[in-house]
């Protein structure tokens, strides 16, 4: 006969079998809040366009050359042109051409440079209010969320994007422009880019859509006062806008970076960092973006413009 299995000790001796044991719990990660960045650019650009306004002032010296200086008992050197000649409480054109102001036929003949400096300049005291104003309105949440180096990038290139414009729709080469209004409507561009390319992880996509759109229609629209140089402004929005979504993109929603998962954790569905869509967008727009420099740079060189009597236009 055969023999009867062994009875396991503990039942032998009246006790229950243990249970088993539950599997280990997997381990909880959570990823960090991410940090604000501290915006100390646009505050610097700011200064900068004050301190640019008063050396401006002081070279040009208004008591030096005429008697209606604005305010002269109390600035003195830095007193304002008669209202007669820069209703916005300035220089005189000459002073601005003399420091970077942008002018076709200067750039062509070899002053490059202009192309940057005329974005450092204003034509006065209230053009560069208006200008700060929206700097800080715009700049500062831009530079919180993506930090210095894609705003400080964004803001120059945006305004050599309305630089260049200007001087190709100059035709009789008779504008001498000043302004960071193009490197302003860069920063609008960006903002419009940046939440199509991260559309997926906006709530109230479509409030913020037509919100941002109307803001973009009023700042534009101030382009069509006497002596605004919209064509400034359409080349940095542009510029910008193309640029956004090359410099702005933001992880796809549920995206988790690798450094903050766990040793032995096992993402079953692991999301890639970017969208398809959102690659498409990078280059298809970089693509544009330096095709346009490009081709606005060659026509510039190309082409020559009749010598005028300059006016003064303010981006």
């Amino acid at each position: 006969m055969g023999k009867r299995p062994p009875i396991p000790p503990d039942i032998e001796n009246g006790q229950r079998p243990l249970p088993p044991l539950p599997p280990p719990a997997r381990p909880q990660f959570r990823p960090p809040i991410p940090v604000p960045w501290v915006a100390w650019l646009v505050p610097l650009i700011l200064a900068a366009n004050f301190i640019t306004f008063a050396t401006t002032m002081y070279v040009n010296d208004c008591p030096a050359r005429s008697d209606e200086c604005l305010l002269f008992d109390y600035l003195g050197r830095l007193s304002f042109q008669p209202i007669k000649e820069n209703m916005l409480l300035g220089p005189s054109i000459p002073t601005l051409r003399k420091l970077g102001a942008l002018e076709r036929r200067l750039v062509e003949e070899g002053e490059k440079w202009r192309l940057i400096s005329c974005i450092w300049l204003h034509g006065g005291l209230l053009h560069l209010v208006a200008n700060m104003i929206s700097l800080l309105c715009i700049g500062m949440r831009l530079e919180q969320e993506f930090g210095f180096l894609r705003i400080g990038a964004l803001y120059v290139i945006s305004g050599l994007g309305g630089s260049l414009m200007s001087c190709l729709t100059d035709t009789r080469g008779e504008r001498v422009s000043v302004g960071a209004s193009g490197a302003l409507f860069g920063l609008l561009g960006a903002m419009l880019s940046e939440l199509i390319t991260n559309w997926t992880i906006y709530d109230n996509k479509c409030t913020a859509l037509m919100t941002l759109i109307l803001i973009i229609a009023l700042n534009l629209s101030v382009g069509f006062l006497p002596r605004a140089d919209n064509s400034a402004h359409c080349g940095g929005f542009l510029a910008g806008y193309f640029l956004g979504f090359v410099v702005l993109l933001r992880p796809q929603y549920g995206y988790v970076n690798p450094k903050y998962i766990p040793p032995g954790y096992d993402m079953k569905h692991k999301k890639p960092k970017h969208k398809c869509y959102q690659h498409v967008f990078r280059f298809t727009s970089l693509a544009i973006l330096l095709a346009g420099f490009i081709a606005g740079y060659t026509k510039l060189l190309r082409e020559h413009t009749v010598e005028t009597v300059p006016f003064r236009d303010f981006k």
